[in-house]
């Protein structure tokens, strides 16, 4: 693992720059997504996770292989149409009739044809039932969870919150109907923000927003001095159209769009020292999917003053290092193959844990999965955001073995969407975060401390 003191100044100011400039394709189209500086030009739509695997393969003749498929030998792969598509009782005229033997065995292969579509039939109807089993059983799990959490767990929250019981009913993920109040209950409320500051700085951000449109350009704005973050407002007009687009309730004209323009403006004139940075859309939005106005911009404002969150938003070179070192020391421990793999490529964590952790990976992971991750977030801190890219790693360990370092890049910047809870959560479950007897918290205190000491071995004062 390389030292977080081997970064030089020039390195460090270089960071984010360098690796980006490596993957730019060559095919420019729509306006992209850039978590630093100007809104430039899409570098090419994203591909698809199976596009870049299969791009791979065919460059380098290197296949993936799955698990061996059941050694039965199918002797029919189609389904039979109809009886008179299949099998002709009789031929034309002008054509031999057929043998006795011919007739037969024709006969023959059209009743195994008939027999392997019942088969298959049978088979996805089973399919079927089992998905609707486990879909009920799943709204009865999620039913009688929220009668624990309404009538036991919530009234009384600081003497449950820590115990066996509801750390594991946790893990299992909240129910839709919860989930806003306990989120809201374990970010905490540490900056004492009330629904009425939420209003005053709300009416600052629509002065500023009218005073914006009145005197000031867009190219002004973008080109904007950091001694004025304020002037990132008009930012957040540029992206928050391309905030879960998918969805169409935060574009313009949508339910949500007026609610998160007012959430990250207002906290823009609130940390006016952080001002808007892409990716903030992301978790507002998330969070007002789930509470109220007033309580999406408190919880907001308090996930944003946690320390990782902070380190990143804030872009401190510094910290983000320490994390990204942090977070190889759990990666060389949990899976040693694909770590050297990536070393052998100098595939970096900043390569592809800056957009997870920036969005709290949910602008990579289906909304579903990334509430589930966030429920636990809220658990467990920024310890379980290393230790979900970790899961995420571990669930595609064996393609990305496979891979070099530009499908590497391109595949987990656009993770497969067919991504289930189940699997990565049993991935993520697999996860030991403890190195040497040290856990997470310990293991970044340490690179802290490593880092104060050499500060001061290279200090001036120190040397005269």
């Amino acid at each position: 693992i390389c030292s977080v003191g081997a970064f030089g100044p020039s390195q460090i100011a270089n960071f984010f720059t360098k690796r980006t400039k490596e993957l730019k394709p060559a095919v420019q189209s729509a306006p992209g997504w850039k978590l630093f500086g100007k809104v430039p030009p899409r570098e090419n739509l994203q591909k698809d996770s199976k596009i870049i695997q299969q791009e791979y393969e065919a460059r380098t003749g290197r296949m993936y292989k799955p698990p061996p498929p059941s050694t039965r030998r199918k002797n029919i792969e189609f389904e039979p149409l109809s009886t008179t598509a299949l099998i002709l009782e009789d031929r034309p005229a002008n054509l031999p009739a057929k043998s006795v033997e011919e007739a037969l065995r024709h006969r023959q292969e059209y009743d195994e044809m008939v027999a392997e579509a019942k088969k298959r039939e049978i088979k996805e109807a089973h399919k079927r039932k089992k998905i609707m089993r486990e879909r009920f059983k799943q709204e009865e799990n999620i039913a009688s969870a929220m009668v624990i959490w309404v009538n036991e767990i919530l009234p009384n929250w600081e003497g449950m919150r820590a115990t066996r019981r509801v750390r594991e009913l946790w893990w299992q993920g909240l129910p839709p109907s919860v989930r806003g109040k306990v989120w809201s209950l374990a970010v905490g409320n540490e900056l004492n923000i009330t629904p009425e500051l939420y209003e005053i700085f709300l009416s600052r951000a629509k002065e500023r927003w009218k005073s914006f449109s009145e005197t000031t350009s867009e190219n002004d704005i973008e080109g904007a001095s950091v001694a004025d973050r304020e002037a990132s407002l008009e930012l957040i007009k540029l992206d928050i159209s391309r905030t879960f687009p998918s969805l169409y309730i935060f574009q313009k004209g949508g339910p949500y769009h007026d609610l998160l323009h007012s959430v990250l403006g207002a906290y823009t004139c609130y940390r006016p020292d952080v001002g808007y940075v892409q990716g903030m859309s992301f978790i507002a939005a998330v969070l007002i999917l789930n509470l109220e106005e007033a309580d999406a911009f408190i919880a907001f404002a308090n996930l944003l003053n946690k320390p990782c969150q902070l380190a990143f938003f804030r872009v401190d070179h510094s910290m983000m290092l320490k994390y990204f070192a942090a977070f190889e020391v759990f990666f060389e421990e949990n899976l040693p193959k694909l770590f050297l793999h990536f070393k052998s490529y100098s595939l970096t964590p900043d390569i592809y844990l800056i957009d997870w952790i920036f969005t709290l990976y949910s602008k990579s992971l289906p909304l579903d999965l990334a509430c589930r991750v966030w429920d636990v977030f809220c658990r467990d801190g920024e310890e379980f955001l290393f230790r979900t890219g970790l899961g995420i790693l571990r669930l595609y360990e064996d393609i990305l073995l496979q891979m070099d370092f530009i499908h590497i890049a391109q595949f987990l910047t656009k993770l497969p969407e067919d991504i289930t809870s189940e699997k990565l959560f049993s991935c993520i479950a697999a996860i030991q975060m403890q190195n040497s007897n040290k856990k997470w918290a310990q293991v970044f205190a340490s690179l802290m401390k490593d880092n104060k000491e050499g500060d001061k071995n290279h200090s001036p004062a120190l040397k005269s």
